[in-house]
């Protein structure tokens, strides 16, 4: 039996890295994702154009919007003249956010008194507008404090605020998306890999050989399964290297749990691909389930957007995509060093979700054959 499944095993990897369009398939996903994730799948704001209509001119406001434009969200100034070049700019999008100094704005801060100070921000761009926005406060708030040193020792002597981010002390996004991609990219060439292997088979001709051969159907599921594991494992080694010795990302924790609870997860994703592959004819098909797949587990799975933002329902609809709980587990024993209490609490998840899958892969596989 083992031989069997050994000679099945080296004929699908054969016929994966024979082809030319599957190499295509295993290698370039990689390549660009991690040459173009880390720089551009990011939300940080960098580089963006402040419009700045200043109808002060005094010296406090001329400093302010000096040290505006040192910030290294705004890379761009852009001087408006009027209400309407400040309509313009932003209804054309050619500044994220505009600040409307008023004419009286140095004189009532010279009197110790407090101007009001306008900020029009772009709400189509609304996560970087708000995020932009904060640092505007933040250099306005600083620039306060430095004008009132009394102020500031007072409010110093009182409470003292030291903010200290663990895991990420400077907030840098490579170190939230080269361990997300891990996940990412395991589950795009497990999927791929498993929902093609029978279409291709039948596309082929090739699949009436394997069913008149001494192989059962587990043996042929194993044989499809243990060469997506492969793939999808030495992918994920590659972003895991490439965050280290690329992108600078220390790894805390440890890599026997890292590769054992991925072990389960290739195994929830193998029953969703398999399944795919048993009702698929042909590998267009394929390709079609596993996006269908990958779009709402993506959506879904607290990367795009946190879990907690999502209604209750959709939270707990959440705790049946494997991908959730593995971003969780890759994030935390790369950044963190998670615990072995803390991984299993992600763990079962994962291997209730692979005994379902399979089963149902299982199931819809005879189903298919018989």
């Amino acid at each position: 039996m083992l031989h069997r499944i050994r000679t099945l095993i080296v004929k699908e990897l054969q016929a994966l890295l024979r082809d030319p369009n599957g190499r295509r398939i295993l290698i370039v996903p990689v390549i660009l994702q991690l040459a173009l994730f880390p720089l551009a799948a990011t939300l940080e704001v960098k580089n963006n154009t402040l419009a700045v209509l200043n109808q002060d001119d005094g010296h406090e406001s001329t400093e302010l919007v000096e040290r505006f434009s040192q910030a290294k969200a705004f890379t761009h100034l852009l001087v408006l003249k009027s209400q309407s070049d400040l309509r313009e700019n932003i209804d054309m999008q050619h500044a994220l956010l505009a600040i409307q100094f008023p004419a009286d704005f140095s004189r009532k801060l010279a009197a110790g008194e407090t101007p009001s100070l306008q900020v029009i921000l772009d709400g189509r761009r609304s996560n970087s507008a708000q995020i932009a926005l904060g640092y505007v406060q933040d250099i306005l708030q600083t620039y306060l404090l430095e004008r009132t040193p009394a102020v500031q020792v007072q409010v110093a002597g009182a409470s003292e605020i030291v903010v200290r981010h663990w895991f990420n002390p400077n907030l840098d996004y490579y170190w939230f998306i080269v361990p997300s991609l891990v996940a990412i990219i395991t589950t795009i060439s497990t999927m791929i890999v498993t929902a093609l292997s029978v279409a291709r088979e039948r596309e082929q001709g090739t699949f009436d050989q394997l069913l008149v051969s001494p192989l059962t159907p587990g043996m042929i599921m194993i044989g499809k399964a243990v060469p997506a594991a492969m793939v999808s494992t030495t992918q994920a080694t590659i972003i895991l290297c490439a965050g280290v010795f690329i992108y600078g990302i220390p790894f805390q924790g440890s890599l026997l749990l890292l590769y054992g609870a991925m072990m389960f997860y290739i195994l929830a994703l193998i029953g969703f691909g398999l399944a795919i592959s048993s009702v698929c004819a042909t590998q267009q098909q394929a390709f079609l389930g596993v996006f269908s797949f990958m779009m709402p587990a993506t959506l879904l799975s607290g990367y795009t957007a946190p879990i907690d933002n999502m209604p209750q329902w959709l939270q707990w609809v959440t705790w049946i995509n494997p991908l959730r709980h593995f971003i969780v587990i890759v994030k935390g024993i790369f950044l963190k060093g998670m615990d072995v209490s803390a991984v299993f609490a992600n763990v079962w998840p994962l291997a209730v979700i692979a005994t379902i899958t399979l089963t149902i892969a299982d199931i819809a596989f005879r189903k298919k054959i018989g």
